[in-house]
């Protein structure tokens, strides 16, 4: 395992936390199918707002220490789970709420990439196929943009795998704290900006 690069060896390190990815990944999942298939009749600007606050106490708490001595198990994990995942289906951005949840959970930088990952794949496999039957038009036109954001996506998955070693645990979570501070801040702009 020690000869392994270090975004193999994250991606083993999933493996061996099953109980994440099982208790979290999958009842994220199925919020996120029952979010997307609301998402047509619950659209409401109100849930941005309430999507960006939830962000910026997950940013804050990272930066503070308090999310340190939040733990995610048992029930609390699957719940936890399920809010995000109808929560990221209703607003269409899951992975800024995923990160903010994964917080409460003891995993390292590889571990929670890897994890955030392999969830992400769970959740857009199962949401996906709703996204298409419901918007099918919508998506045929911004095909350009999908193709794009997939090609964007597998290049800063390489790049962004290599980067990961070179950056320490502690700074980690804290330009993550950042990253989600900074997209809680458009969210809740963006919400009372439609709302007025």
């Amino acid at each position: 395992m020690s000869s392994l690069p270090p975004s193999a060896s994250g991606c083993f390190r999933v493996v061996r936390n099953r109980r994440v990815l099982w208790n979290f990944g999958l009842t994220s999942a199925t919020g996120g199918v029952i979010g997307a298939a609301l998402y047509r009749w619950a659209r409401n600007q109100w849930l941005s707002v309430i999507f960006g606050v939830l962000l910026l106490f997950a940013a804050v708490s990272e930066i503070s220490g308090l999310a340190r001595h939040m733990h995610f198990r048992g029930w609390i994990a699957w719940l936890a789970g399920a809010l995000s995942g109808l929560l990221g289906g209703l607003v269409g951005n899951q992975g800024g709420i995923r990160s903010a949840a994964l917080l409460g959970f003891e995993l390292d930088k590889h571990q929670f990439v890897a994890t955030a990952t392999a969830i992400g794949l769970f959740v857009d496999g199962a949401r996906m196929p709703i996204y298409v039957a419901t918007q099918h038009e919508g998506l045929i036109q911004l095909r350009e943009w999908i193709i794009a954001a997939t090609a964007g996506v597998t290049v800063g998955t390489v790049l962004g795998s290599r980067t990961l070693a070179r950056i320490p645990d502690v700074w980690f979570r804290r330009v993550l704290a950042i990253v989600l501070a900074l997209l809680g801040s458009a969210m809740v702009i963006r919400g009372f900006r439609n709302h007025g």
